[in-house]
């Protein structure tokens, strides 16, 4: 295109907006280095879909050869694959699933009833077929999920506002549909039929919904969510509904739900200053009532309980509880005033919270030890005769070591329906890199001190006994046996062990020749838990290659692929403070633990630079485009997907501004002066040996948006930087795919360039 071109030798400075740390526009900016590539930002220009096309055309040429084809055939066989198990939820007397295959791209929304789904053939009652929704109205549509209305006592559910995406993105069109008729409801008869926006909805009563949305001319933040929620009566229009609450612009978004519990009916209201800070609102007399805890403390309501799990150390009354606990205090007591709470849970050096659920009368505590799951039961109706009124817990015997097991409630206020359920029936959903999904269903009781030890293969001490079966099996879609699953632990930079899951084959040689992939993460606490995958299996775990003779001076032989996640600081295996340790001016500690895994593989001769490839999407893109970066020299290739790159710009790109608080603000100029130090985009310099480069994205993605990618593609290839190569898909959104022919070849097309710069 005829473009200028600068590396990090040569930028020069432009005035930009600044802002101090409090939001609020400063008049000094940090400076902004000249960028060639602004002209890319422009998403849908027909001069940038034309360089996109060029370039998909150029990659495409590459990749899509004989191995290719038969690659993506064989992800898209997993994908398809009418055995794998259809996870359901439970509402009433259904249990209700969303399904794609082969013949239903798209997808399929239905459901059926326990009787039924334990059978290997469930009938299944369609209520949506997608594909056929598509074709009738000429859009694309992607099905986000259903929000149903609570009924009457004693009457089955049946509407529900169903979430569809035009192309995958985050914005959705909100439908009311009726399960009974299986159709819309008619918005000329009273439907609810909201435009296509980002926010959020929840039925308030038969006849109202609260919205928080940025269409009919609806505020955004500075993040580009809803600034404020409304009201929204059966015939009324979004823009003419009153307002109910609101946001300071440069906060990140206005939520507003109503919890219909019989008995419990309550009206709240989130202000989600950022990512990890927010403000919790009740509504009580037609007012607001602030819950009053710090903003990074995390609050959720259930019924006669309100739990709080904070982020940092909170301090109250005296009392110091520590950054990831899980604290609980009556709601009523708690709003008027009073302090007292329930240490249900406190983490140490090996173990966090990750996730809770309730069921009639008891809290699942789902929690991670070293990055293997354990689960405990806690009773809220025997706390100790203790002053702390502790719970009694119980430790769920469920979770084999290196796997990743949750459990949840399959319906906490079922009395007993056709099923022959009960509230205190949970689900169980197990999972490990060579053990396939296995879904079961169990249940709690009571059990007295004085009872014997069951002999029916339930578990649990004196007060809480669980048992539980399996419903549903996975298949395996790769020889699962002949791996192993091992987890190490690095030394980081500053001393810091660091988790990693390696899978290899059984007799692994340990020469330093065999092709592997690492995988990482490492931001906004998300963990990266043991899962299984056939696409890893088939793709990379299967695929064989003969290679030159290794260091143990033995002749070439077959092998194939190795797989390794790291569990790399900023995400939350560890809990909140692992997280944090990684934020802002620390973030490059977090790259530090990914080069120190790289490391640790080559040292232990399971590869070598020549031989070790790295990957990641989104925050993991920034992950891995500062390994680029960074570190070169431990890599042979990059695959780096729905990326932040321009760290500079980032947050005046689709949503980037709502993550400031995990990356810092680039228009302050104290803030620049570290964000510059992970910003690949600015860190690529002329005369250094970079590892092959796959960068992709999606046309569509509406959260980080693919402009980063396509800048970061067009200065590579300017510098004349060899074997970059870039793929822009037009749909799926942040996915990058809307259904599972998308997935097959986003997977399959990542997949085969690092196997093809690794193993060839």
């Amino acid at each position: 295109m005829g473009r200028m071109t600068t590396t990090a030798a040569d930028q020069a400075s432009v005035p930009g907006p600044g802002r101090d740390t409090s939001g609020t526009v400063s008049r000094e900016a940090a400076p902004e280095p000249v960028d060639e590539n602004v002209w890319l930002e422009d998403i849908y220009g027909e001069e940038q879909l034309a360089w996109v096309k060029e370039q998909n055309s150029r990659t495409e040429d590459l990749l899509e050869d004989g191995g290719y084809t038969d690659l993506e055939a064989g992800i898209l066989e997993v994908l398809d694959s009418t055995d794998r198990i259809a996870m359901v939820g439970k509402r009433g007397d259904w249990y209700y699933n969303f399904w794609r295959d082969r013949q239903n791209p798209k997808g399929l929304w239905r459901r059926t009833t326990w009787e039924s789904y334990c059978t290997d053939a469930p009938e299944w009652d369609i209520l949506l077929d997608v594909d056929e929704l598509s074709r009738a109205e000429g859009e694309e549509w992607v099905f986000h999920g259903a929000t149903f209305l609570r009924p009457a006592a004693g009457e089955p559910y049946r509407l529900a506002l169903l979430a569809l995406s035009p192309d995958g993105g985050d914005a959705n069109r909100y439908r009311e549909f009726d399960v009974e008729a299986r159709a819309f409801v008619d918005p000329a008869q009273g439907g609810f039929d909201l435009p296509t926006a980002k926010g959020n909805v929840s039925w308030l009563n038969a006849d109202a919904l609260l919205v928080a949305s940025t269409a009919d001319g609806l505020p955004k933040t500075a993040s580009s969510y809803a600034r404020t929620a409304v009201t929204l009566k059966r015939g009324d229009s979004l823009a003419a509904a009153p307002r109910l609450f609101e946001v300071a612009e440069e906060h990140m978004m206005a939520v507003a739900a109503h919890d219909s519990t019989p008995g419990f009916e309550r009206t709240f209201a989130v202000d989600y200053i950022d990512f990890f800070n927010r403000t919790n609102f009740v509504l009580r007399d037609e007012a607001w009532v602030q819950i009053d805890v710090p903003t990074d403390v995390n609050v959720s309501a259930h019924r006669e309980w309100l739990l709080f799990r904070p982020q940092q150390d909170w301090v109250l009354d005296g009392t110091t509880y520590p950054s990831g606990a899980l604290l609980a205090a009556n709601f009523e007591d708690y709003l008027a005033g009073g302090r007292s709470l329930t240490v249900l849970f406190t983490p140490d050096a090996h173990t966090s919270l990750q996730s809770w659920s309730w069921t009639r009368n008891h809290l699942l505590l789902n929690l991670l030890k070293d990055v293997s799951s354990e689960i405990r039961v806690l009773d809220p109706s025997r706390p100790s005769a203790g002053a702390d009124g502790s719970w009694p817990a119980t430790l769920l015997d469920a979770c084999p070591p290196l796997h990743d097991v949750n459990a949840y409630a399959v319906d906490d206020e079922d009395e007993g329906t056709a099923d022959g359920g009960a509230g205190d029936d949970f689900w169980l959903i197990a999972t490990g890199f060579t053990t396939p999904t296995t879904l079961m269903r169990g249940t709690l009781e009571h059990r007295a001190p004085e009872d014997r030890a069951p002999e029916d293969g339930s578990a649990g001490t004196a007060g809480v006994v669980s048992r539980h079966a399996v419903v549903k099996t996975s298949p395996s879609f790769f020889a699962d046996s002949d791996y192993e699953v091992e987890q190490h632990f690095a030394v980081s930079d500053d001393g810091t062990r660091v988790p990693y899951f390696q899978v290899a084959p059984r007799s692994l040689a340990l020469d330093g020749q065999n092709p592997t992939q690492l995988s990482g993460y490492g931001g906004f606490e998300v963990s990266r838990t043991p899962a299984y995958s056939g696409t890893v299996g088939r793709a990379w775990l299967e695929r064989r290659t003969t290679l030159s003779e290794g260091s143990d001076g033995k002749a070439p032989h077959p092998r194939g692929g190795v797989y390794v996640v790291a569990n790399i600081r900023g995400g939350g295996e560890y809990g909140p403070a692992w997280h944090r340790a990684a934020l802002k001016e620390n973030r490059h500690l977090a790259y530090e633990d990914f080069a120190a895994v790289a490391r640790d593989l080559i040292s232990r001769g399971v590869t070598s630079p020549r031989r070790l490839g790295c990957v990641g999407g989104s925050n993991g893109g920034l992950l891995v485009g500062n390994m680029l970066t960074r570190y070169p020299e431990l890599f042979r290739a990059v695959s780096c997907g729905v990326p932040l790159l321009d760290m500079r710009r980032y947050t005046r790109l689709s949503a980037g501004h709502s993550w400031i608080a995990e990356y810092g603000d680039p228009d302050v100029p104290e803030q620049w002066e570290y964000i510059r130090t992970f910003s690949p985009y600015h860190l690529l310099k002329d005369a250094v040996d970079y590892p092959e480069t796959f960068i992709w994205t999606a046309t569509s993605d509406d959260r980080v948006g693919p402009v980063q990618a396509r800048k970061m593609a067009a200065r590579m290839l300017a510098m004349g930087i060899p074997n970059v190569w870039f793929h822009e898909a037009l749909e799926g959104g942040h996915a990058g795919a809307s259904d599972n022919r998308q997935a097959a070849a986003l997977q399959a097309r990542s997949q085969h360039f690092l196997w093809k710069a690794l193993a060839g």
